[in-house]
């Protein structure tokens, strides 16, 4: 199954009417419907978001700071984006909210690429991340083993760093988590399927 398009114009009830096995967003008036992620994609994005957790968000051997979470709902301006990972600097949300969904976007955004949902993620969220004021995004690729990191400079996004599975020995260190070197290798399922 890729990425669809299911209606247009959407509703919230139309999103909540899919079925729970697929993730709906809302993008610009039309409803996508996109797959559950491949063990692949769930995996790299689980682990990334066990990197950035202790610290960023707990303070454990890092700075704090930052809320971070797997797949929130994110209500922007007319668009329900949910990307696998965001995070928020608390001084920008210092108490969570109490609705299911967040409608202050986030400081950064993480997609993990499928062939299915990639074209989405890069045509279609994008400019709706820069538009409600995104600073960074990253686009993890565990299929070929990159990650791409973009920071919006106000009219474009631009690349700051592309990095693969022979970057610096896969101890990484990527903007706005900069301050503690991440475990890019630990992203990828081993050639051989084992840990």
């Amino acid at each position: 199954m890729t990425a669809s398009l299911m209606k247009s114009p959407a509703t919230y009830d139309d999103l909540i009417a899919l079925p729970e096995y697929v993730v709906g967003e809302i993008i610009g008036g039309e409803l996508w419907a996109s797959p559950r992620p491949a063990p692949k994609h769930a995996l790299a994005g689980s682990v990334l978001g066990a990197e950035l957790l202790g610290p960023f968000q707990r303070g454990l051997g890092g700075p704090g700071g930052w809320w971070i979470f797997d797949e929130p709902e994110l209500h922007l301006a007319e668009d329900v984006l949910v990307p696998d990972l965001a995070g928020w600097r608390r001084e920008r949300l210092p108490t969570l909210p109490s609705e299911a969904h967040f409608k202050l976007a986030p400081d950064w955004v993480c997609e993990v690429l499928s062939p299915s949902t990639a074209r989405l993620d890069r045509r279609r969220k994008l400019p709706k991340y820069a538009l409600a004021g995104v600073q960074h995004v990253w686009l993890v690729d565990p299929l070929n083993r990159t990650l791409e990191a973009l920071r919006w400079n106000g009219e474009a996004w631009a690349v700051i760093d592309y990095l693969d599975e022979t970057s610096q020995d896969g101890r990484v260190r990527i903007e706005p988590f900069d301050a503690v070197a991440l475990d890019l290798e630990a992203l990828w399922v081993p050639e051989d399927g084992r840990s």
